[in-house]
């Protein structure tokens, strides 16, 4: 059996025992995944948010240098894709459902805990902070990290798009590069299917909540969820079945005019006043203090505010790190014929913009209910977080319209995410194939919605961000590798093109 084949069933076998482990006891599997992230983020949360820090710094310094003018392609090479094309691509693969299902949700339930301790002016603004950190550049440094680490060795260096080419490419033929880029693939392979089942559940809780406040019915009923569930696979199912090319970008740019749409009606048609000045302030607050917040790891505030330090933003860290070569594939499969500075402030302004745009617009009016109102959406994070887009749509004009429409976006996201990963999954699986077979790609498909089962019936948000978490922990360190690996090559190609230069 060849190193890819083993790769390959290996892969598989891992994600179908996972799979089959928690549809067929989701209780025993959620305790496991429990017990071990927490005593990861007690004894590593620290290297966590170091990592992360460094890669942001990492891929800022970039842009100030000569390497920012170096393309990821052949010199003569230009970009494929529009640029708001592009930014709607990666933005769609990177964070897509999230945003729709936490939109209210994650601002108000920080609200919730920090007004505990913080006067309720205070408690907003570091409620938006936090939203806006877990969601902000720190994630896109993750993602353009990895992305150009494979990029740079496929375009510059002409290796296949794997996890394991940067570090075989610099140690060819060395046993121990083989075998640590073997286990580098594996564990890609894992937290790539496990990442993306993990929003395929989170998108099916969204799109069954919004199609049961559609049908005007107060509880999402468990046969509702499978008919959705299997809606999903029908629909994602189909496109695996020819190339992946025109048929993403235009998907992709379908989803974002959605929630582009969305965004400016909430703003428009909300206390416009209020949100605009929610907004900036979130900006302003979230710029002046985005790097030292990396190293922030909340030791000194007891055990409430570490657990929810774990809870939410190391989980995310953490959660991010499990869609990095996912997203750092399809990133850099897009990305050819960009320079690294334009690449660079692409992934991580446009997409970071606009999250803080959006929370800053949904998070607001969550705030502003709260703050102002009679608290409804408040009291509602305790007892039903999918219904809380939705719950804020419902007390705006057409809410019917727009519920429909968040519903289809998140429909649209989630079908663009996990194509685009049955892709990637192939590709990793059969050694670096940018084609894989129709038969490979159902194969995984079929993984996804089989890993998707399994978390949703581990019954809550609390335990899929748990099992996406579990799925990514080796990955810290594997990404921390590939940086090492993007800093070598660029510092060895420089001095070759210095002595060519010289002669």
């Amino acid at each position: 059996m060849t190193s890819s084949q083993l790769l390959l069933a290996a892969s598989i076998g891992l994600c179908a025992i996972i799979g089959i482990w928690g549809v067929a006891d989701p209780e025993g599997l959620q305790a496991v995944a429990s017990s071990v992230v927490n005593q990861y983020f007690i004894s590593r949360g620290w290297f966590v948010m170091l990592s992360v820090t460094i890669m942001l710094l990492f891929c800022l310094g970039l842009t100030l240098t000569k390497f920012g003018d170096i393309r990821l392609g052949a010199d003569t090479d230009r970009p494929e894709y529009s640029t708001p094309t592009w930014i709607a691509m990666l933005f769609a693969a990177g964070m897509g459902v999230g945003l729709l299902f936490w939109a209210v949700a994650e601002p108000l339930t920080h609200f919730h805990f920090a007004k505990e301790f913080l006067p309720d002016p205070i408690a907003a603004e570091q409620a938006l902070l936090a939203a806006n950190f877990n969601w902000g550049i720190h994630a896109w440094a993750i993602y353009g990290t990895t992305a150009l680490a494979i990029a740079y060795f496929s375009y510059r260096r002409g290796t296949p798009m794997m996890v394991s080419a940067p570090l075989k490419n610099l140690f060819p033929g060395e046993a121990w590069a083989n075998i640590i880029g073997w286990f580098s693939d594996f564990m890609a392979i894992a937290a790539i299917a496990i990442g993306v089942a993990g929003s395929v559940a989170m998108g099916v809780f969204q799109v069954a909540d919004g199609v049961t406040v559609l049908l005007g019915n107060e509880e999402t009923t468990s046969w509702l969820i499978g008919i959705v569930f299997v809606l999903m696979i029908a629909a994602y199912i189909p496109p695996l079945l020819v190339d992946l090319g025109a048929g993403m970008a235009k998907l992709s740019n379908i989803a974002m005019a959605l929630a582009i749409l969305l965004v400016v009606y909430t703003i428009v048609l909300g206390p416009s006043e209020f949100l605009m000045n929610s907004i900036i302030s979130g900006i302003g607050s979230y710029v002046a203090v985005v790097i030292p917040r990396g190293l922030v790891t909340f030791t000194f505030f007891g055990d409430e505010a570490s657990k929810w330090f774990r809870d939410w933003t190391l989980t995310y860290m953490v959660w991010w790190i499990a869609w990095g070569p996912f997203v750092g594939v399809f990133v850099a499969r897009i990305s050819k014929g960009r320079t690294i500075r334009e690449f660079v402030l692409g992934v991580l302004i446009g997409p970071t913009l606009f999250s803080t745009i959006w929370f800053g617009a949904f998070g607001g009016i969550g705030i502003f209910d709260a703050l102002n109102g009679n608290g409804d959406l408040l009291a509602l994070t305790q007892t039903n977080v999918e219904r809380m887009t939705f719950a804020l749509l419902d007390r705006l004009p057409l809410s019917t319209l727009t519920t429909l429409a968040t519903v289809l976006a998140a429909f649209l996201f989630i079908v663009t995410s996990v194509v685009s990963a049955a892709f990637v999954l192939g590709t990793f699986s059969t050694g670096g194939d940018p084609n894989p077979s129709v038969k490979i790609r159902v194969i995984w498909g079929g993984l996804l919605g089989v890993l998707g089962a399994a978390m949703i019936l581990s019954g809550s948000m609390t335990a899929v961000r748990t099992l996406i978490a579990l799925g990514a922990l080796p990955f810290v360190f594997i990404t921390v590798m590939l940086l090492a690996c993007l800093v070598r090559a660029l510092l060895q190609d420089s001095k070759k093109e210095v002595s060519h230069a010289d002669r």
